[in-house]
């Protein structure tokens, strides 16, 4: 069991038979009456991101938390199959665990929160930027760099990014996982 003085940002708890991330959270100590924790908790099974307060010295039921990394290794009907990089172990999650799991490439190293009492995995995490070959796009056109117009692009696993018009087909782009946005241009 924790305290409200023990929050920080990362630590997971049980709440409304859920497990829940503390995104952000804040000590008040209004001038008339008690204190207490004002917090932002997002659902590790959901994605659903929720304020609640917490009374000041009010215990929480804290859960032990591992960041592991993982392989991925394909996707089947079952679901996406990761490869545990210390113990070779595979597990199947389904896609609703994995943010924008249209970025996912055979063999991209990926970290899984998994929940260390039970053994269960509860998220999986990109790597904050990828580097993606663009499959298909509308050709671009000399000298459009001045304006930021994006136009629609395909990658390598079918996703979709909107890119700006100077990228072509067969150019490597820089994708940021958290937004599915372009980033920059690389050069291989």
């Amino acid at each position: 069991m924790a305290s409200t003085s023990d929050i920080k940002n990362g630590m997971c708890i049980h709440h409304n038979h859920d497990i829940f991330q503390i995104i952000e959270f804040q000590h008040v100590k209004p001038g008339k009456g008690p204190a207490f924790v004002r917090t932002r908790l997002k659902s590790l099974t959901n994605g659903k991101v929720l304020d609640h307060t917490i009374p000041a010295g009010h215990k929480l039921d804290d859960v032990r938390i591992e960041r592991r990394p993982y392989q991925f290794l394909y996707q089947d009907e079952m679901g996406y199959v990761f490869m545990d990089v210390n113990t070779y172990e595979q597990i199947t999650i389904e896609g609703s665990l994995i943010d924008n799991s249209g970025l996912l490439k055979d063999g991209m190293e990926v970290e899984m929160l998994v929940n260390a009492e039970k053994e269960q995995p509860l998220t999986c995490e990109l790597p904050q930027y990828v580097e993606m070959e663009i499959t298909y796009t509308e050709p671009g056109l000399k000298g459009d760099t001045a304006t930021n117009t994006l136009k629609p692009a395909k990658v390598e696993t079918g996703a979709d990014v909107r890119v700006p018009l100077f990228i072509n087909t067969g150019d490597f782009v820089k994708i940021d996982t958290r937004t599915n946005s372009y980033v920059e241009r690389v050069k291989k």
